[in-house]
């Protein structure tokens, strides 16, 4: 009470059991609570300058560095009816060990004689192909036959041309004799003729002049004949030669046209049996996919079809098999924008799920149950969640992972950064700005660190 009035209240009132009013009154207990107060405030702004180490901080799970060292997917590569299991879930197997095995669906395959009817097949259409060489090999002696036999009418043909040729030129010499012959002749009987009118030879000479000039005109005529006839004779044969060429090639072009359509079919039938002996091979083949082995050593887990008589599809999952040896490592997630300040060889703390730990992101050394691990490889692309995978590996110069580490184990980790004020860190973070660039991580200083690859590194 300020008792601000000559008029006190205070006889009228017990005081004592008022409560609030005996807190207003106590001044010790004021002393004490401002004095609280003052530690808290001075406390608060003392620890905006303590270090905090800056960190970009991510989530994943446990993994193997090696691809064959994940669990690998047991899958069927044809489609078929579960007949038999081998093995059971949890139990370790070897590369080779039958998993299951599986009977044939498709009717395709169904047959029970299908390799042998496909093997007749196969020799039918070879002994078919063989037939159709033959006839090639024997098409192809006719035509060698032909062109030998056209050679040698072609050079039968021109020796009788030029031979009539000759006959011609004999005949025309003859019938230019004959014909001289025959002037004469006409000559000498004209001239006894004239003789004889004027009585200066007798009629027998007349009648001699006269059968020899009759004589003449008919050699005349006869040479005139034969000259025709060879020339008639030497245009036949030019005649002939040209037929002769036109015959065989025509005979030539049947033939030719007989072996080409041979070797197609030939060859078809070659395409053919090429084709069922794949087809062969395949089912071969397929005889041995029924058969659902190990792909390595390791423990089978998840069966993913359960049961007898249950059918799979080409490509679907039988079951899993964890690979018995595998050198752990963490793929951890972190925002596109953190990535700048992931460097290879980075040092980044984990937390693994169940096992206990209490975490000071900001002071590592504070921090109890992490583990150190170095970056390895940083994707460089996003993953289906938006985020960016980097893959790490035990730290060699911290403690070691726990034994019991299962792959698929969850996981919380923090890439260690630069160093700052902890008052710094809580107004970056109040204002969304990012963390900043680990500078003993900048190009120069890696490169002096980690040597000329390292350029290619800061790329990553």
């Amino acid at each position: 009470m300020l008792n601000l009035s000559d008029k006190s209240v205070e006889k009228y009132i017990e005081i004592d059991r008022l409560y609030a009013i005996k807190l207003v009154n106590s001044t010790q207990k004021s002393k004490l609570i401002s004095k609280w107060i003052a530690f808290i405030f001075l406390f608060f702004f003392a620890s905006l300058l303590l270090p905090w180490q800056q960190n970009v901080d991510g989530t994943g799970r446990v993994t193997a560095f090696s691809p064959q060292e994940r669990p690998q997917n047991i899958q069927s590569m044809i489609a078929g009816r579960i007949d038999k299991w081998y093995v059971q879930e949890g139990q370790f197997v070897k590369k080779g060990d039958t998993i299951v095995r599986i009977t044939e669906i498709k009717e395709k395959f169904l047959d029970p004689l299908l390799r042998e009817r496909l093997q007749g097949q196969i020799n039918a259409k070879e002994q078919s192909i063989n037939a159709k060489m033959m006839k090639a090999n024997a098409l192809g002696d006719q035509i060698r036959a032909l062109q030998m036999s056209r050679k040698l009418s072609l050079i039968k043909a021109t020796n009788k041309v030029q031979q009539n040729q000759l006959y011609v030129q004999i005949d025309s010499l003859e019938l230019q004799a004959a014909k001289a012959d025959l002037d004469i002749a006409q000559n000498q009987y004209e001239r006894q003729l004239k003789l004889f009118d004027q009585g200066l030879v007798s009629l027998t000479n007349l009648e001699q002049r006269k059968l020899k000039f009759q004589q003449s005109s008919a050699k005349y005529q006869a040479a005139t004949n034969k000259y025709n006839a060879e020339r008639t004779d030497f245009r036949n044969a030019q005649i002939e030669l040209n037929s002769i060429e036109a015959e065989y090639a025509d005979k030539l072009a049947k033939a030719e046209g007989d072996k080409d359509a041979t070797l197609a079919d030939y060859f078809d039938g070659s395409a053919g049996v090429l084709k069922q002996k794949s087809d062969l091979s395949g089912l071969e083949l397929r005889n041995d996919l029924y058969i659902i082995r190990a792909p390595q050593d390791g423990i089978l887990v998840r069966a993913k079809k359960q049961g007898l008589g249950e059918t799979v599809k080409e490509g679907d999952e039988i079951a899993s098999i964890m690979p018995d040896k595998s050198h752990l490592a963490v793929e951890l997630y972190i925002k596109p924008m953190d990535v700048p300040l992931i460097h290879k060889g980075c040092k980044v703390r984990l937390q693994f799920d169940g096992w206990p730990a209490i975490v000071f992101s900001g002071w590592p050394g504070a921090s109890v149950g992490t583990y150190g691990a170095t970056a390895e490889v940083i994707d460089y692309i996003n993953s289906d969640n938006g985020k960016v995978r980097i893959l790490l590996s035990p730290d060699e110069k911290d403690h070691e992972w726990p034994i019991e580490l299962r792959q698929g184990t969850g996981v919380r980790g923090w890439a260690m950064l630069n160093n700052v004020m902890l008052g710094y860190e809580i107004w970056r973070q109040f204002n969304g700005f990012p963390s900043d660039f680990l500078s003993e991580f900048s190009p120069k200083k890696d490169k002096e660190k980690y040597g000329k690859k390292s350029d290619k590194d800061a790329e990553e």
